[in-house]
């Protein structure tokens, strides 16, 4: 008997974004895959899902990956999540997808049980100007960030990037030294699907001072958009 992983889509925010079909397949599955066990919980609970969890997250090693791939291979049916959003999109999902499409090949289904993600719902508020876009994920801390940063700049395309409470200042701040063309507009949506969420658009000083005059306006997930 082969097993089956499903790649399931969760809330980002508000846990009414939960399909009917993620639902019936986290509480078919043998074991739910999650990046961090207390964060899925938390979700589990609020829909009465009893099923048991793994953790599989960015510091999971080969020995995890290895088990994981004997599950599959006794016929188990897994459940891939992430904190929030859809696995495989700046997350450490599609490091597991590859492992086991290298390892199982065709033996293993991979199937995907699709629903929210942050970079949808962010492009879907946008406008016009983003039917064609470079999607960068997270920007590297420090080595490359500089390539990409000159990437945005140069793209003929627009530009769609995630950042952390943690450096969206430092973020904002770069845009702003770069030179860039007449009638590009930046946009930034903020604590999306959640009770706060916010969405801002202009210069990438403008954006800045609006979010710097509240301190709370700092916290959160941000989806940075910038249109050519």
């Amino acid at each position: 008997m082969s097993g089956i992983l499903r790649i399931v889509a969760t809330p980002i925010g508000n846990l009414e974004d939960m399909t009917l079909r993620a639902l019936r397949t986290l509480k078919e599955a043998d074991f739910i895959l999650c990046e961090d066990t207390r964060t899925t919980k938390h979700l589990l609970d609020h829909y009465q899902i009893k099923t048991s969890t793994i953790s599989y997250h960015q510091h999971s090693g080969e020995l995890k990956i290895d088990r994981i791939i004997d599950l599959l291979n006794t016929g188990k049916s897994l459940a891939l999540v992430t904190d929030a959003g859809t696995p495989g999109i700046s997350d450490p999902g599609g490091k597991l997808v590859s492992a086991v499409r290298e390892k199982l090949g065709n033996a293993i289904k991979i199937e995907s049980v699709p629903g929210v993600s942050a970079l949808a719902a962010a492009v879907s508020l946008s406008g016009v100007g983003f039917d064609r876009f470079l999607f960068l994920g997270f920007l590297p801390h420090k080595k490359g960030r500089q390539t990409m940063l000159k990437q945005i700049l140069t793209s003929e395309y627009s530009v769609v990037l995630y950042e952390s409470k943690h450096r969206i200042v430092k973020l904002l701040e770069e845009l702003s030294a770069l030179k860039f063309p007449d009638g590009t507009e930046v946009m930034v949506a903020r604590e999306l699907t959640k009770l706060f969420e916010s969405f801002y658009f202009g210069s990438p000083e403008e954006i800045l001072t609006a979010l710097q005059s509240k301190e709370s306006n700092l916290k959160g997930e941000f989806v940075v958009l910038i249109k050519k």
